[in-house]
Order: C-alpha cells, then sequence, then structure tokens
C-alpha cells in the first residue's frame, strides 16, 4: 500500500502569535483580484471543518489589505470629525454642517455604483478617490448653504431663499463637476500606459460626483429646511439654559409708589 521510509522534513518551527503556523502560498490567476481568492478559499470545504486546534489566519498580503481596510476606516472617520469642526467654527452653528454632510452618502453611493459597472473591486486607488469625494461632495453643499444663508439674512423667506440658492448655484455646481469628470476620463478608460492601478480612483470619483451633483440639488434643500426648522424650534428653549448677560430692569422709584 505505501513505502515507510525517512526524509528531512522542515528545519523550524514558525510561530504566529505563540502558536505554531503553517504557511501556504499560492499566486493570483489573470484578472482575479486578491479579496476574491480569500473568499473563494474561506469557502473551500477543508476550511469549514479544521480540526480542534487549527484556525486560518490572514498573513501576507491578506493581512496588508485588512490594515489597509481598517486604517482607511480611522481616516475617513477623522475626515469627517475635522470637515464637520471647521464647518461649525464658519457657520457658527451646530445644525447647518449636518446639511452638508448630508451629501456624503449620495456620493459614495455613486462611487460604489461606478466601480459595479466597470467591474473594478475596491482597492488603494478608489479608497483613495473616496476621500476626493468628501471634499468635492462638501463644496456643492457649502455652495447651496452658504447662498440660502445669506438670503435669508437679507429678509428673504426660508422657501424663496432655497430655490434662489438652487437657480443661482446651480451653473457653478455643474461645471466644475463636468470639468473634474473630464479631467478624469482618461484615467477612468484606461487609455493611458499604467492607467490601470489609477482606474478605479477615477471611476469612484466620476460616479460619486454625478450622483451628488444630481442629487444634492434635491435633497440638500430639504435637509435645511428641516435643520432648519428645527434649529428655530429649539433655540428659545435653550435660551432658559443659558445665563442671561444683561441685568433685568429694575422698576423707577416712581413706579413702585
Amino acid at each position: 500500500m505505501a513505502d515507510v521510509e525517512f526524509q528531512a522534513g522542515p528545519a523550524r518551527i514558525d510561530r504566529l502569535n505563540r502558536q505554531r503556523q503553517v504557511t501556504i502560498q499560492a499566486e493570483l490567476a489573470d484578472g482575479v483580484e486578491l479579496g476574491e481568492a480569500t473568499k473563494a478559499v474561506h469557502e473551500l470545504p477543508v476550511m469549514k471543518s479544521l480540526p480542534p486546534g487549527v484556525a486560518p489566519g490572514a498573513v501576507g498580503d491578506a493581512e496588508a489589505m485588512a490594515e489597509m481596510f481598517g486604517g482607511f476606516v480611522v481616516a475617513f472617520a477623522t475626515a469627517v470629525f475635522l470637515m464637520f469642526a471647521v464647518l461649525v467654527l464658519l457657520f457658527q452653528s451646530f445644525f447647518k454642517p449636518i446639511v452638508i454632510l448630508a451629501a456624503l452618502p449620495l456620493a459614495v453611493g455613486g462611487a460604489f455604483l461606478g466601480l459595479l459597472i466597470f467591474n473594478l473591486s475596491l482597492s488603494i486607488p478608489s479608497l483613495i478617490g473616496f476621500l476626493m469625494l468628501m471634499g468635492l461632495a462638501a463644496k456643492n453643499s457649502i455652495l447651496l448653504v452658504e447662498y440660502a444663508i445669506e438670503r435669508e439674512r437679507e429678509g428673504m423667506s426660508q422657501h424663496d431663499a432655497l430655490i434662489e440658492a438652487c437657480q443661482e448655484r446651480a451653473r457653478p455646481i455643474i461645471m466644475t463637476t463636468l470639468a473634474m469628470a473630464a479631467g478624469m476620463l482618461p484615467t477612468a478608460f484606461a487609455l493611458e500606459k499604467g492607467a490601470e492601478f489609477r482606474q478605479p480612483m477615477a471611476v469612484a470619483v466620476i460616479g460619486g460626483l454625478i450622483t451628488s451633483t444630481l442629487l444634492s440639488l434635491v435633497l440638500v434643500p430639504v435637509v435645511y429646511r428641516f435643520v432648519d426648522d428645527f434649529e428655530n424650534w429649539l433655540r428659545p428653549r435653550l435660551a432658559r439654559l443659558i445665563t442671561p448677560r444683561d441685568a433685568p430692569l429694575r422698576p423707577a422709584p416712581e413706579d413702585r409708589l
């Protein structure tokens, strides 16, 4: 049935986190991404029925990918927090920045849709495109909110200020979006040599710009109206919790008599 003989075995014992490890290496096939390969490996029957004391571990490229996505989540959350802090200082309100940040999910959804249409996966360039979209999408909302606030300060009603803001700011918003998208089209279609690495970034930026531009003109005014109404409703109620700066007026002596 078999020939039993002595042969050379491993010359050393490798450990990972104080546990013995056995490394299995493989190269990716053409057109297969690391995430797809890792998912296919974990779905193998042998990986689902490992003996006691044996567990899979991610090392090498798989470990680097996990750390990359974890770092991206931290960077994204930090960027949103810093953007919110700067907007609070600019608008002197904790509620108006919420209106501006409401456009970020629109851009992220468009970026995912663009990657899906071009059959591209999440990678370092596409994550860089997500970070770029944060500033570009917030810029459109800032134009609308700032213009509406200025018109309200001049005595215009909230509804009329929002209508005029959308009419007046639509042209610069569309112009900047078209200019940015047109500049990234060669990279999105990988027309240049070596553009395949940067293609996911361009596709994510173009997809996010299209959705954020089209939907921000509809969603941002609606969110602005709800947030502004809530702020006006909350302001007189919070005034009771604030120490008044002016001393109360005392009645004149003749009034006491």
